[in-house]
C-alpha cells in the first residue's frame, strides 16, 4: 500500500512537471504564447556559462533601446533636413564652426568676397508642402541665401524665412509637395531620465547623425549667443545628455515613439554631454499663431544685456538681487529712459526680478511693444530710483 501511494505521488509530480496536470494549474504547452526558437530570435546572449562559441560565429545581444533607436531613426530621418547658406565669405574651410557661449554657430571673419556655399545647420519638415522648422540663429544673416538638402539628397532654395522674435526659432518655406513630415509630441509631459534621440547634420558635414541620451533636466534658463553678436535669454529649456554638436542646431529631439519633443538649440562649450532644446509645445504655439495670422507676434524690447544676481551673490557683495546691467544698447528704450551700465533692476511694475522666477526676460516677455513699465533700479551710489520706460518692438 505504501509503495502504491508513493508511486502515485511520483506520477503526479511528473505530470505536473510536464505541464499536463490538472486544469487548475492551466500550464499546458499548447497554450503558451511563445516557443524556444522565438525566444532565441529575440534575445541571443552568450557568456561564461553558455559554453564555447563555434569558430567564425559572432554573438548578438538585441536589447530594447537599440530596437527603439533603429525604429525611430527609420521613421524620422527622411523628414530631417540640412540647412545650407551661400554668402560672400570665402575660405571657410572645414573648421568654420566656432563655439560661442552655449555653442551657437559662429562663422569666421570674411577674407574675400567670393560667393561660398556651406552647410550650417539642421531642420525638420512639419508640413508635406515644404514648411520646415529650424533655429533663428541658423538663418540669422538676412543678406544670405539659404537652401535645404533633404534626406534623399534633393536641394531646394528657401523661398521665405519667418523669424520668431520671441524664441530662437524660424520657419522656412520651400516649393515642394509630398514631403515626409514629423509628428509633434507633447513636451509638457517630459520626465527627467526618459530616453531621448537627436538627429542632425553634425559639424555641417555628417548628415543624419544620430545620438542618444536622456532628458537631464527641464525648465532650464540659459543665456545663449556668440561672442560680439549679442545674446538671448531662453527660458523653459530642455537639457539633454544626447550629444548636440555645431550643425545639429535646428534638428529634432525625439522621444522613444519618434515624436518631436524639442528643437536642438545649443550646447555648453565648456562641458560634455550637456545640450539644450526648445520645448516643442513652445514651437507649436508659435506655429499656430503663424498659421492663423501669417506672422509671429512681436516681442517687447528693453535693450539691455544683463546677468542675474542670485541670492548668494547678493549676500556676498552686499547688493540686492536683480538683473545686473552689463550693457545698454544705444538708442534702445532703456538707453533713452536713462538706464546705465552697472545698474541693477530689482523690480518691474513692483514685481521682484529674481533668477528663481525666470529673471528679467521672463517679465519682459509677458509685455507687448508700446507697454509702459516702471523699473526700480539700484545704483552703485547706494540709491534706489524709479524709471519709466516705453518698450519698443524687438529688432529682427
Amino acid at each position: 500500500m505504501g509503495k502504491k501511494f508513493l508511486t502515485a505521488i511520483g506520477i503526479l509530480v511528473i505530470l505536473i512537471l510536464l505541464g499536463i496536470g490538472s486544469g487548475t494549474l492551466g500550464v499546458k504547452t499548447d497554450k503558451l504564447n511563445f516557443t524556444l526558437p522565438q525566444i532565441a530570435n529575440t534575445l541571443r546572449i552568450t557568456g561564461p556559462n553558455t559554453g564555447p562559441v563555434p569558430a567564425g560565429q559572432s554573438t548578438t545581444k538585441v536589447v530594447s533601446e537599440e530596437s527603439v533607436t533603429i525604429d525611430v531613426v527609420k521613421k524620422v530621418s527622411p523628414a530631417v533636413v540640412t540647412v545650407g547658406i551661400t554668402t560672400a565669405q570665402s575660405n571657410l574651410g572645414n573648421q568654420n564652426f566656432g563655439f560661442g557661449p552655449f555653442g551657437f554657430f559662429q562663422s569666421p571673419a570674411p577674407q574675400n568676397q567670393q560667393p561660398v556655399s556651406q552647410n550650417i545647420g539642421s531642420g525638420f519638415i512639419i508640413k508635406s508642402d515644404g514648411l520646415i522648422i529650424t533655429n533663428k540663429h541658423v538663418v540669422s544673416d538676412t543678406t544670405a541665401k539659404y537652401r535645404i538638402v533633404t534626406a534623399d539628397n534633393k536641394t531646394y532654395d528657401v523661398q521665405k524665412i519667418y523669424r520668431d522674435p520671441n524664441n530662437d526659432l524660424a520657419i522656412l518655406k520651400i516649393n515642394a509637395t509630398g514631403l515626409p513630415s514629423v509628428e509633434l509630441g507633447d513636451s509638457s509631459s517630459l520626465q527627467v531620465g526618459q530616453f531621448a534621440i537627436a538627429i542632425g547634420t553634425a559639424l555641417g558635414e555628417f548628415r543624419s547623425t544620430v545620438t542618444t541620451g536622456v532628458i537631464s533636466g527641464i525648465g532650464r534658463s540659459i543665456t545663449a549667443g556668440a561672442p560680439f553678436q549679442g545674446s538671448e535669454q531662453l527660458n523653459n529649456i530642455i537639457q539633454t545628455s544626447a550629444a548636440i554638436n555645431p550643425g545639429n542646431s535646428g534638428g529634432p529631439l525625439l522621444n522613444s515613439s519618434g515624436q518631436v519633443i524639442g528643437v536642438n538649440v545649443a550646447t555648453a562649450s565648456d562641458a560634455q554631454n550637456i545640450g539644450f532644446a526648445l520645448p516643442i509645445n513652445t514651437v507649436k504655439d508659435s506655429i499656430n499663431i503663424f498659421e492663423t495670422t501669417g506672422s509671429f507676434p512681436q516681442k517687447a524690447y528693453l535693450g539691455v544685456q544683463y546677468s542675474m544676481v542670485s541670492r548668494n551673490l547678493a549676500v556676498i557683495n552686499d547688493i540686492p538681487e536683480g538683473a545686473y546691467i552689463q550693457n545698454v544698447v544705444t538708442d534702445s528704450p532703456a538707453d533713452k529712459a536713462g538706464v546705465h551700465d552697472g545698474d541693477i533692476i530689482t523690480k518691474i511694475d513692483g514685481q521682484n526680478i529674481r533668477d528663481t522666477n525666470g529673471g528679467l526676460s521672463a517679465v519682459i516677455n509677458k509685455k507687448k511693444p508700446g507697454d509702459s513699465v516702471e523699473l526700480t533700479i539700484y545704483r552703485d551710489t547706494n540709491e534706489t530710483i524709479t524709471i519709466k520706460v516705453t518698450l519698443s518692438e524687438s529688432p529682427s
